[in-house]
């Protein structure tokens, strides 16, 4: 199943007049590619009232949205400044990169607000939840698409069984059109690509929570006709395998791309120890792989288990393209983890979601999710 991008060109997110609730001020840290989008879908609404912060104000200026926000010159370190910036807002949406969200976090506690942020970053997410817990407010990590949509599908699939087996997951933001050695372009964070290609990656393996190491068990699979790899990468299964310890036999996610990627990728990292140089590693891809609009995002979520004493799986998959949104042209990366974290936010001012302490993303409803007005890009046509 997959979306036809040519049928999605006049997509348009439209207030709700039923939301039940006045407008909200909202602050959105980061003004990126998925800053930027975050801001124009919230904005557009005109179910709240956004201001957008940076240190780049540079970046502010180009900032791609057709409408009228407030842009706010700032460093995030400045912790005293953010405070004053989230002052009286709602909550706050972090689109930083991930080394910079637990200062984010910090602010919204000060200041009473609801947080919300995209990280697949575990310290950051282990951080965070230690805040949460005696915070007025709700802490809601990893609000994205891996972690994020990805964890609510499958801990919805996995809730249908009477006992589980497996639960495998695998997501990838893909270039249409590959074109290099790599077989990749740049369609997100430079910096969340690096870290989750080198730090540790959990998973339940034979019932036993684990650590695996990245770019590793690659494995190939097939999906519409198309050959992809996936391989381990951290920080994909959020907070799933604290919530399914205990009862399932092997839990694992794994990043999806095309064939080859994975070794060059080990060859960088381990061969030429880039992993213990980041920024030189950033540099090189940031200088030599392209970037890329025209992207689809694959989503594939195997479980596996008892049902009425027989051994059952149940399987989600979907494709996801660029398309043009509030007559802008999106890529399927922006447009499905900006519509995640906005989703949230949604379920969370209409009192769908608890007011205060750590929200997992697997306390979400898919179908309440896939009902909302953002959330609706991640629906499935029929077969």
């Amino acid at each position: 199943m997959a979306f036809c991008p040519q049928a999605r060109q006049s997509a348009r997110i439209r207030s709700r007049p039923d939301r039940g609730w006045s407008v909200k001020k909202i602050a959105v840290i980061g003004s990126g590619k998925i800053g930027s989008m975050i801001v124009d879908l919230l904005s557009q609404t005109g179910d709240y009232e956004v201001t957008v912060a940076d240190r780049s104000r540079e970046q502010l200026e180009r900032l791609d949205t057709q409408a009228n926000v407030e842009r706010v010159g700032l460093d995030i370190t400045d912790g005293p400044a953010l405070e004053r910036l989230l002052s009286g807002k709602f909550a706050v949406l972090s689109a930083a990169p991930y080394h910079l969200t637990t200062r984010v976090a910090q602010a919204a506690k000060a200041q009473r607000a609801h947080y919300l942020d995209l990280t697949e970053d575990v310290a950051s997410t282990r951080f965070v939840k230690q805040l949460a817990a005696d915070a007025q407010t709700a802490f809601i990590p990893q609000c994205g698409l891996a972690p994020g949509f990805i964890t609510i599908v499958a801990y919805d699939l996995a809730r249908h069984f009477d006992s589980l087996h497996d639960v495998r997951m695998r997501v990838g933001a893909l270039p249409k059109y590959p074109a290099n050695a790599l077989n990749y372009n740049l369609t997100w964070s430079t910096d969340g690509v690096i870290n989750e290609y080198c730090e540790p990656c959990e998973a339940i393996v034979n019932g036993q929570l684990k650590e695996v190491p990245p770019l590793e068990e690659c494995e190939e699979f097939s999906l519409d006709g198309v050959t992809y790899e996936a391989f381990n990468t951290s920080g994909g299964l959020g907070t799933l395998c604290e919530t399914l310890a205990g009862k399932v036999r092997n839990l694992n996610y794994k990043t999806i791309r095309y064939p080859g990627h994975a070794a060059i990728m080990k060859a960088l990292l381990n061969d030429l120890r880039l992993r213990d140089r980041r920024d030189v590693l950033k540099d090189i891809l940031e200088n030599a792989v392209p970037a890329t609009l025209q992207d689809v995002v694959i989503i594939f979520v195997t479980v596996s288990g008892k049902k009425g004493g027989r051994l059952i799986q149940e399987s989600y998959a979907n494709k996801i393209y660029a398309h043009a949104m509030n007559g802008i042209m999106r890529s399927a990366i922006q447009i499905t983890t900006a519509a995640g974290i906005c989703t949230v936010l949604d379920l969370l001012a209409e009192g769908a979601l608890p007011s205060k302490g750590f929200i997992r993303q697997e306390d979400i409803s898919l179908e309440r999710f896939l009902q909302n007005r953002f959330g609706r890009v991640y629906a499935q046509e029929p077969a």
